[in-house]
């Protein structure tokens, strides 16, 4: 598991938490390309929730099948705009993400996904709870 309290930028200096935040969101898109569960786990809470545009909820568990089997395929992101806002060990962020992705069946398509996104900071670590999906 990797700890945010061990997690530096690019100068050796320990992150603030918004920074921290904002890469766990980046690292979420960067999983579901490279199909890695794996790494998915060190970011996403065992609680998580993710909703479609569609309403659709998913559990992490069924997201994650979901990546593996192909029904949700990324395969490349921009990140356009990321404010977060925190209370304490619990925060909101809205992410605007160009996204090209091929979905329930459909061909390539560029999205234009926005997800509004709590994370909870436990022992020490900040992980996503929840994503709801719209476009912007």
């Amino acid at each position: 598991m990797m700890r945010t309290e061990n997690r530096t930028n690019g100068k050796g200096e320990k992150m603030s938490d918004r920074d921290e935040i904002i890469a766990c969101y980046e690292a979420m898109y960067d999983g579901e390309i490279r199909k890695d569960i794996e790494y998915l786990r060190q970011y996403l809470d065992e609680s998580y929730v993710l909703v479609h545009m569609t309403g659709v909820r998913m559990t992490r568990q069924e997201y994650f099948d979901a990546v593996m089997d192909g029904t949700l395929n990324y395969y490349w992101c921009e990140h356009e705009y990321e404010p977060v806002t925190i209370t304490g060990n619990t925060a909101k962020m809205r992410g605007d993400t160009k996204v090209e992705a091929a979905v329930y069946g459909g061909g390539k398509h560029v999205w234009r996904l926005r997800l509004d996104c709590d994370f909870v900071k436990k022992e020490g670590v900040w992980k996503m709870t929840k994503s709801v999906a719209s476009t912007y």
